[in-house]
């Protein structure tokens, strides 16, 4: 079992994980805490060419996710490998996720908000609830999947869930030293942003601006987290 993780980050495609939270994880990870990513999907779907072949699209963006979590210091990297626009709350995709929160025991799952209003990609709707329901009741409770047990895997209670992408953020994180990691850990994953145009660098940081409103720092990224009681 890994020891002394702070942090997992369950991203539905790659690039996701960059979007909602890359500047904390950047900066989590510069005061030493250590941050796990999972992939769900592959991203084979993650394009407007029709000359790109799927199979090289799923290829092309892992490596880059992989580029993007080496430059915030993820310590792992978990893919799925799970087909893009394919996610379903199965008991085997929960398993899986179950599986993985309990091999790595981190204090903190942060993962897209399932109940983002009107218009969500489905894969974040989906993910976002098999991660909540991972998290509780099935990775505390011993008897769900027992034979994780066989595998060595004790029940783990989660500390905290944080949600990017909350109508109803209630933590914000300080980006401010960070928010120039998360333009280049974005420019990683060149198959879906290029280099970050400048018109998309702005935007950013007008809305990094936006969820530091009220607060004593410039730029931020907001979360709805909750604690877990148990």
């Amino acid at each position: 079992m890994e020891q002394d993780i702070y942090m997992m980050v369950v991203s539905p495609h790659p690039d996701d994980a960059e979007f909602g939270a890359a500047g904390t994880v950047a900066r989590l990870t510069r005061e030493g805490k250590k941050v796990v990513y999972v992939i769900c999907t592959n991203g084979d779907k993650g394009t407007s060419d029709r000359n790109i072949n799927p199979d090289d699209l799923a290829k092309t963006r892992e490596k880059e996710q992989q580029d993007a979590a080496e430059l915030l210091g993820v310590t792992k990297v978990e893919f799925m490998r799970l087909p893009d626009q394919g996610l379903e709350d199965t008991p085997e995709f929960r398993k899986a996720l179950v599986r993985l929160i309990r091999q790595y025991r981190p204090e903190v799952v942060v993962t897209a908000n399932p109940y983002r209003k009107y218009m969500w990609h489905r894969d974040h709707r989906i993910a976002g609830q098999a991660v909540l329901d991972a998290v509780f009741p099935y990775a505390r409770d011993h008897l769900s999947y027992p034979e994780l047990l066989e595998e060595g895997l004790e029940p783990h209670k989660v500390k905290e869930v944080w949600l990017w992408g909350a109508d109803d953020a209630n933590y914000f994180s300080d980006v401010s030293d960070t928010f120039d990691t998360k333009i280049r850990a974005l420019g990683c994953h060149k198959s879906q942003v290029g280099d970050v145009p400048q018109n998309m660098r702005e935007r950013l940081r007008d809305f990094a601006r936006m969820m530091a409103e009220g607060q004593d720092f410039e730029l931020g990224e907001a979360f709805h987290c909750v604690k877990m009681r148990y």
